[in-house]
């Protein structure tokens, strides 16, 4: 890489590490980036991969305070995600590089469709269990527990927007606040990080140099993206998660 390269991809990682702790793919700002340096898109998307694990822990500890009364919760979820993570990771070596292209930008409008469902349908949820007089599984049960696997095998695959993914189905199915959401969220897509990044570590090629400017970037935007995502009332988190998301779905058409 070239000095200018390193300061684009520098620049981007910090991007990336705000845009993903407040709603989530980032990675849809350092992959481009990366590519445009002359990675291979494998190449590119494993350090990125990597890289952004210091990113996704930093953001998760900026949200510490919303992560309190959730360790069991945490810890359930947490497994699907690692299960999943390592699927997609997997996939990602096994499968041709057009193979998820075509249903990426359809997973994410559906996420965002359901973003601007979510309150309407956690009332009549919430209304529904009241007159059942059931408080609802504070975990999510099974199904939230299928949905996030199958979000963090996207995830392992490809990492980008699937934030905008975990966080609908959590307030569906999850009776809590959008910023506890979010801190749950951060922990999530850290671990599936964290684990394609560990089997990538054995079986793919990295560029070291990117790995640690997106490291280094990630880390620092992660805070910003902590102290400016916690003081967002939910319904301007709602907005952004729509606005990056639809940048998302334009993103991945046109790489399409």
């Amino acid at each position: 890489m070239t000095i200018w390269e390193m300061l684009a991809v520098f620049a981007a990682s910090i991007g990336a590490g705000t845009i993903n702790t407040i709603v989530g793919s980032g990675t849809l700002i350092t992959f481009p980036v990366l590519v445009a340096t002359g990675l291979p898109p494998v190449t590119a998307t494993v350090s990125n991969a990597l890289g952004l694990i210091p990113g996704s822990i930093s953001g998760a500890i900026g949200y510490r305070a919303e992560l309190t009364g959730q360790r069991r919760r945490v810890l359930r979820l947490s497994t699907a995600a690692a299960t999943g993570g390592l699927c997609g990771a997997i996939l990602l070596l096994l499968l041709p590089s057009t193979a998820f292209e075509t249903i990426v930008p359809v997973l994410v409008a559906l996420a965002l469709v359901l973003v601007l469902l979510q309150p309407r349908i956690s009332r009549a949820v919430q209304r529904r269990r009241e007159r059942e007089g059931s408080g609802g599984n504070p975990d999510g049960g099974p199904l939230l527990l299928t949905g996030l696997l199958l979000a963090s095998v996207y995830g392992g695959y490809f990492t980008a927007a699937q934030g905008i993914i975990y966080l609908p189905l959590m307030g569906m199915l999850l009776h809590d606040t959008m910023q506890r959401l979010n801190a749950t969220k951060n922990i999530l897509a850290a671990v599936v990080n964290t684990i394609a990044a560990l089997f990538f570590l054995f079986v793919a090629h990295f560029d070291w140099t990117a790995v640690l400017l997106i490291a280094v970037g990630s880390t620092i935007g992660g805070q910003i993206g902590a102290k400016v995502g916690r003081r967002l009332p939910p319904a301007a988190l709602r907005a952004v998660i729509v606005i990056v998301g639809t940048a998302a779905i334009v993103q991945l058409t046109l790489r399409g």
